[in-house]
């Protein structure tokens, strides 16, 4: 048997069986176990080692396997990251049936994790590009039921993705001419000028994410809000993979000083455009491209911390997501709307609801003793020693996104009807955000709980510090 038999071909199988059962909570029961033992194969089973089970049996797993002529191979520096995926996966499976959503979000995004696994296993590396574009067009479905019209948010979504791959596919037939030709500088700039469009694109970098904001009014939250985890972490994932193989690359002199500048402006316009927003579902919206703007800063910061500051960002950053997502779904379901002025004074009946929504904006904002605080503090403050008035302007970034969470926070307390306090929402509503709540906690006040996760991810890219 080989690796990506059982992370990618098991999976692919499985999203398939998972459209069988009739009840979302089993299916989303099953979603969350299979992505769970995934996850736990995927940091306890070796690859490429033999394991004796008995004085007679032993197996030994395989780390390649070979399609169409194109080999897919998971070595034992990629498991940990794997591991991390499905687990984070199983996170949003678990809550799918809370959100309503259980019955397309678990099969499709089964079925997207598996491809997003394939892309980065898969050798050549450009081939990836192909694959991403395939998680792509299977998340449409899961945006766009079979029963409603695509609003422009999805169309504009489809359209900006898959603009990313011809720059990214062109760039890599540049890069062979690099290869050989290491001191042509114009080839050099066209190729990371490419690259650089691709990554624009499918980052929805600075102008074009303005489909995130859109798909937060269209659709479920919670679906979007696992397309915003899922597709920028492999993303960045695939761009550290970039990075990792070519030197020129690398050592590419301008390439610090555009990361942050790409991230700069994603906080500070997000930031300020969250600050505006009379709309809950928006405003997470905002504050996930303000999430990408972090993870920019973070690799542009590579010389300092190496990829310690990406990858302590990558939990908080979905925990944050979900519980934020699940919270705003739950509203949405029974509500109707997420306008703000029609969720005035609704902390009175979804106390721990809009706790957990509300906690999950400060916790983006980097309030203290919450889990963004660690990471973005260190990620701000690595911009500072480089460039002062960069960090200003992260500041003002950050500052508009922690207004736009003490304005959310004064409308869901700003009753204008005496009503008694009740407790909304399913049993399972509430317990699956109040355990997200109490994880926001334990992570802003204790980071070092997820040092034994985080340390061997950055084995997979040996050259940038691993």
């Amino acid at each position: 048997m080989s690796a990506p038999l059982i992370w990618i071909g098991f999976p692919l199988i499985l999203a398939i069986l998972l459209w069988i059962p009739r009840r979302a909570n089993i299916t989303a029961l099953l979603g969350g176990l299979s992505s769970l033992f995934l996850a736990a194969l995927a940091w306890f089973l070796p690859v490429d080692t033999a394991i004796r089970l008995n004085e007679t049996l032993s197996f030994k797993l395989s780390a390649s396997l070979q399609i169409l002529g194109r080999e897919i191979l998971i070595t034992s520096a990629d498991q940990p990251l794997f591991a991390l995926l499905y687990g984070i996966a199983s996170l949003w499976f678990f809550g799918s049936s809370a959100a309503g959503i259980a019955r397309r979000l678990v099969p499709i995004g089964m079925g997207m994790v598996a491809l997003l696994v394939a892309s980065l296993s898969v050798q050549p590396f450009l081939y990836a590009a192909l694959i991403i574009q395939a998680t792509i067009l299977i998340a449409v479905p899961l945006l766009s039921p079979p029963d409603q019209k695509p609003g422009r948010g999805i169309i504009r979504f489809l359209i900006y993705q898959t603009l990313a791959m011809p720059f990214i596919l062109f760039s890599g037939w540049l890069l062979a001419g690099v290869e050989s030709s290491p001191g042509d500088i114009e080839l050099l700039t066209q190729a990371a000028t490419l690259l650089a469009l691709g990554f624009a694109f499918l980052l929805a970098i600075f102008p074009f994410y303005t489909w995130i904001p859109l798909l937060m009014e269209e659709v479920s939250p919670y679906a979007v809000g696992f397309v915003l985890w899922l597709l920028p972490s492999v993303t960045l994932l695939f761009a550290l993979g970039f990075l990792d193989r070519y030197a020129w690359l690398r050592e590419f002199a301008q390439l610090p000083s555009a990361l942050r500048a790409a991230g700069v402006l994603m906080i500070v316009t997000a930031g300020i455009w969250a600050a505006l927003q009379r709309h809950l579902g928006r405003t997470m919206g905002y504050a996930a491209i303000v999430n990408i703007g972090f993870s920019l800063l973070a690799l542009s910061l590579i010389q300092d911390y190496q990829l310690s500051a990406f990858f302590l960002l990558m939990i908080p950053q979905a925990l944050g997501l979900a519980v934020w997502s699940l919270a705003l779904s739950v509203l949405k379901m029974r509500e109707g709307s997420l306008i703000f002025r029609d969720l005035q004074g609704e902390i009175q009946r979804y106390p721990i609801i809009i706790t957990g929504l509300i906690l999950a904006h400060f916790s983006a904002a980097a309030l203290p003793l919450l889990a963004g605080f660690p990471p973005i503090i260190a990620i701000w403050e690595g911009v500072a020693r480089q460039m002062l008035i960069a960090a200003l302007w992260v500041g003002l970034g950050v500052a508009s996104l922690l207004t736009g969470a003490i304005r959310a926070l004064a409308v869901v307390v700003m009753s204008t009807k005496d009503r008694p306090w009740e407790l909304q929402g399913s049993l399972l509503q509430n317990i699956l955000i109040g355990v997200g709540i109490f994880f926001i906690f334990i992570l802003g006040i204790f980071p070092q709980f997820m040092e034994p996760i985080l340390t061997n991810l950055p084995a997979a890219f040996v050259h940038l510090g691993g």
